[in-house]
């Protein structure tokens, strides 16, 4: 045993046998000691004396010491004050507050039952802080240096559809196939919903630069299409990625940090907020309020905190990211080949960009903190007609070809309210051709043909848009492509119910959770008539309850109730069991048994 190590315990010992020297006080004398000598910071002294007992605060003291590596268990256990009470270290007013165990305490510390059952987290609480230089305790550590945790998640899913005239085994908006004779029911038995990934750290030399890293994919891919897999497609997905990025963290002193991303994260725009949903291939349905996506991106951004009894934080971010519009091309081999061009066709990058303002709403215990973001996007796209596609009449005016292009612009707002009780969750978005982030239902762009005549059409290079071409008070133009406007949104409540009914924290029955939720999402009406569409206006009323039987298995049920409306009431309907319809509706029912580890 060191010396520095020795006359630790000793002051810790004096703690003990002293208790009025720790009153309840930011100016303790040991503390202020173990921050002059830089074994805990400014922050961490602050939280150890915070609105706490003296028994506490030894206890939290002990905590850290331990989580830091300048104590071992055995020696943790013998001064701390009660060897009853878990999770006695620091409030934890912020759920990113992780601090970095040693190797041998996380090898020697065992899991103890916790005492209080925890509120409803949100699904993405955003992280407003640098990440924990050796916060990872890794499961593979590799040559070069680099640190892994692997984790995962395996989904077996029973599901009834009363209407899915799409054939999918995930909901859409509907109104946009007829059914046949009846409402078009389905049963799936869905086992394609796995989730593997890897969290990865690098130890750079310097002490206030922390790496990390993430590779994550699933297998909702398509299905094969290969002699020996042709007739059992159904169970043969095929892996794709969902998030692949590499950050960058720099810290400037404890309370503001700065970071760089890049690669595919979710986007800032729109995808801060996730509702708790069972059927979570489409985070409770494509076009019904609850709008994300995934994106290459290079993001910046700083982290400030500002403390106080609420722990205030703020994160401004910004990304370059690909301008993506969801226009795919009309033949398979050019999807193949590069998927979407005419936001790259635009030669400009998306922007996107959020502020995140955190702090702690509700100060019980086991409670995340609230978050308040606000996000935007701008992209352009851009089609083009080569010489070749111009029509014959059109020619002599456009000798070299034809371009057209629009923009996506949208903001939104959304939060993230997290309480002992009950913990709500929800967005807001508008804006035009959101088609990318599965909103505007997955409406694009349109023609805008208004006082053209004599017109005349043209496929785009990449076959993703028909280009019209007509005279407007007898000059050759090219009719310009409008946006399609959308908004929606959503919100859900979470229930402890656990918590709430005061079931036994280390007992079998803690770990039930209900959640309600409804979800809108819409185009502007006369956009979607002018787009052709069907529909204009999806929402989703459901319901699930999750029983988590341990921390590896859980077992949930979700009943949902989704609906579509037309773009209008009269004129030309489109066809339900073979009638024309302005509403249709699918009742959905899913049941669910999910492995994570």
């Amino acid at each position: 045993m060191t010396f520095h190590l020795r006359r630790l315990l000793i002051l810790i010992a004096l703690v003990i046998s002293c208790p009025l020297m720790y009153a309840q006080s930011n100016d303790d004398p040991l503390v202020r000691v173990l921050v002059t000598k830089g074994v805990l910071t400014t922050e961490e002294a602050r939280l150890i004396t915070n609105n706490a007992s003296p028994a506490e605060q030894r206890d939290r003291l002990a905590v850290l010491l331990r989580d830091k590596g300048v104590i071992s268990t055995e020696e943790f256990d013998a001064v701390r004050t009660n060897t009853n009470v878990t999770g006695s270290g620091p409030p934890m007013l912020n759920a990113d507050y992780k601090p970095a165990p040693s190797a041998k305490a996380a090898a020697a510390a065992q899991p103890s039952p916790p005492t209080v059952i925890a509120a409803v987290a949100p699904v993405r609480l955003l992280g407003i802080d640098a990440p924990k230089r050796e916060g990872l305790i890794p499961d593979i550590k590799l040559g070069t240096g680099a640190r892994l945790k692997l984790y995962g998640i395996f989904k077996t899913s029973i599901i009834h559809d009363s209407s899915s005239p799409q054939g999918n085994d995930v909901p859409r908006p509907l109104l946009a196939a007829d059914t046949g004779p009846n409402n078009s029911p389905e049963f799936h038995l869905r086992a394609r919903g796995l989730r593997l990934g890897a969290n990865f750290e690098w130890l750079d030399p310097a002490p206030n630069m922390i790496i990390t890293g993430k590779i994550e994919f699933d297998f909702e891919g398509d299905f094969t299409r290969v002699n020996n897999r042709n007739i059992s497609s159904i169970r043969s997905s095929q892996p794709s990625i969902r998030l692949a990025w590499v950050r960058i963290d720099r810290k400037f002193n404890d309370k503001t940090s700065a970071f760089a991303l890049f690669g595919q994260d979710w986007a800032p725009f729109v995808s801060s907020t996730m509702p708790n949903m069972i059927e979570n291939t489409n985070f409770g349905g494509l076009g019904y309020g609850a709008a994300y996506t995934r994106i290459p991106q290079a993001r910046f951004g700083f982290n400030h905190k500002f403390g106080g009894s609420r722990d205030f934080r703020f994160g401004p971010e910004f990304a370059i990211a690909f301008p993506g519009f969801g226009d795919l091309p009309a033949d398979v081999a050019n999807q193949l080949g590069f998927g979407e061009r005419q936001g790259a066709d635009s030669q400009q990058p998306g922007l996107q960009g959020r502020a995140v303002f955190q702090w702690q709403l509700d100060r019980a215990a086991n409670v995340s903190p609230a978050q308040f973001i606000v996000s935007f996007e701008h992209a352009r796209r851009r089609a083009i007609v080569t010489r070749a596609n111009v029509p014959a009449p059109f020619l002599s005016a456009f000798p070299s070809g034809a371009e057209v292009g629009s923009s996506s612009n949208g903001f939104s707002v959304e939060a993230q309210l997290p309480t002992h009780f009950v913990t709500v969750v929800g967005k807001y978005y508008n804006g035009s051709d959101l088609r990318f982030f599965f909103a505007g239902q997955l409406l694009s762009n349109f023609n805008d043909t208004a006082g053209l005549t004599g017109t005349a059409s043209a496929a785009s290079i990449d076959g993703a848009s028909m280009v019209v071409f007509g005279l407007l008070n007898g000059v050759p133009v090219v009719a310009p492509q409008r946006p399609v406007r959308g908004q929606g949104g959503f919100i859900q409540v979470g229930f402890p119910l656990s918590r709430i009914f005061n079931a036994d924290p280390k007992g079998r029955n803690a770990g039930w959770t209900a959640y309600l939720y409804y979800g809108d999402d819409q185009a502007t009406a006369r956009d979607a008539r002018r787009f052709g569409a069907r529909g204009a206006r999806s929402d989703l009323f459901s319901g699930n309850i999750q029983y988590k039987w341990n921390q590896w298995v859980t077992f949930a049920y979700e009943q949902g109730y989704y609906r579509t409306r037309a773009d209008n009431r009269a004129g030309l309907l489109p066809l339900f069991r073979g009638i024309p319809s302005f509403t249709t509706h699918n009742i959905r029912s899913e049941f669910a048994a999910i492995f994570t580890f």
